[in-house]
This record gives C-alpha cells, sequence and structure tokens, in this order.
C-alpha cells in the first residue's frame, strides 16, 4: 500500500463518514463500492449511490485512486491507515490540547481505560525511547 502523504491541507480531517469508508477500504486493501457497502455494519443504511458519491469526494481530495473495472470502479487508499493515525493525532494535540502531548498522554492514562498489558507496552515503549535520548 502507497505509504504517499495526504494531499488535503494539513488542518483538515475526513469527516466521520469518509473516515469510516477508508477504515474498512484500509481493511481490504482495495475494493469497490458493493465491497464498501459490504463491510458496513448491518444496521447502517447507505445506499450506493452515498457511498459512490463519498469514494468520488476521497478521490478528489488525493486520499484514494480509482481504477475502472468493467462498467464500475476499485477504490485503493493512497495514504495508509498508520499515517493518517499519525496526522490525526498531530492535529490533536495541536488542536485540542494546546500543543502538549503530555496532556493527551494523561487523559490516556487516567480516562481511558488502559488494561495493565497496555500500561506495561506504554512502559516499554518510554524505555525504548529514554534509551535513544
Amino acid at each position: 500500500m502507497a505509504k504517499n502523504k495526504l494531499k488535503v491541507s494539513d488542518d483538515k480531517m475526513l469527516t466521520e463518514v469518509e473516515l469510516e469508508l477508508m477504515t474498512i477500504l484500509w481493511s481490504l486493501s482495495e475494493g469497490s463500492v458493493a465491497d464498501v457497502i459490504e463491510r458496513l455494519p448491518k444496521n447502517r443504511n447507505l445506499a450506493y449511490t452515498s457511498v459512490s458519491t463519498i469514494l468520488r469526494i476521497l478521490e478528489q481530495k488525493g486520499t484514494l485512486k480509482a481504477r475502472k473495472e468493467g462498467r464500475g470502479h476499485i477504490y485503493i487508499p493512497l495514504v495508509s491507515k498508520e499515517n493518517y493515525e499519525t496526522k490525526t493525532l498531530k492535529h490533536v494535540v495541536e488542536h485540542v490540547f494546546d500543543g502538549t502531548p503530555l496532556s493527551l498522554a494523561k487523559q490516556l492514562i487516567s480516562n481511558v481505560g488502559l488494561t495493565k498489558s497496555d500500561l506495561l507496552e506504554l512502559k516499554k515503549m518510554i524505555e525504548k525511547v529514554e534509551q535513544k535520548s
């Protein structure tokens, strides 16, 4: 999968429904409108035309590319999930936590309900970063 940077301006994030469809495409690596609809939760009623329109918007934003296949298109993510997570996290730290990553970390540790296993993994990650410094 391509590791291209997101082409939309840095302050624009995906909408909730765009992210929902991108998450499906990330799990599939590529897919048609029908493939995406098939993976939507059963109680999620999005029309074929709505999904098609949103995927075309994502293509215009530079987050997807489309390949013609038969009468339809196959959509392929141009930005990896990891790159989007990084971009989103930076956005949240800057805009929600006033540029203070420690505030985000405190909220994660205090209010998100990390398991002992999560905390142990976090501790190992911190130790690894400390060793590099």
